[in-house]
């Protein structure tokens, strides 16, 4: 679910978040980038990929907030802030973009000392299907896997 971008002249993280679906915080923490001053041209990021395939998005309304959208969607909205790079207490705002999980996939993320066999176990999956899901393990804590139920 990630692939690799090379980051062209004149952009920027919340450039390339918005070319990925994705939040500045999102990319920070999956390419361990701690100061915005760290990213320049050439650098390259890792960035989520297939995010049509596995989520809907949902634009923010005026006054809605996390526990109101997963509610609404049925969701963990622990889950649903994880995905989004959001902390449960962030504030979200009028026409933010934000992922929504497809019905038809589990998730998880992945936790420090994770291993495949045990990622597959909680998906109660085959090795090979879970695989084909996921081309791209890094194991890192953070990284959001995906299985179709």
């Amino acid at each position: 679910m990630f692939e690799s971008y090379r980051l062209l002249k004149g952009e920027s993280l919340d450039s390339v978040a918005k070319k990925y679906n994705t939040s500045v915080k999102v990319l920070q923490d999956i390419n361990n980038l701690y100061y915005l001053d760290d990213v320049r041209e050439g650098m390259e990021l890792i960035v989520p990929s297939n995010a049509r395939d596995y989520f809907n998005y949902y634009v923010v309304e005026k006054g809605d907030n996390l526990y109101a959208i997963a509610r609404r969607y049925n969701i963990n909205p622990e889950l649903l802030a994880s995905l989004n790079g959001l902390n449960m207490d962030d504030y979200i705002y009028p026409n933010q973009q934000i992922l929504i999980p497809k019905n038809d996939y589990a998730y998880y993320i992945t936790a420090e000392g994770d291993t495949i066999d045990e990622v597959v176990k909680v998906f109660n999956s085959d090795i090979n299907k879970f695989l084909k899901e996921n081309p791209t393990i890094y194991l890192m804590a953070g990284q959001l896997l995906v299985n179709k139920k």
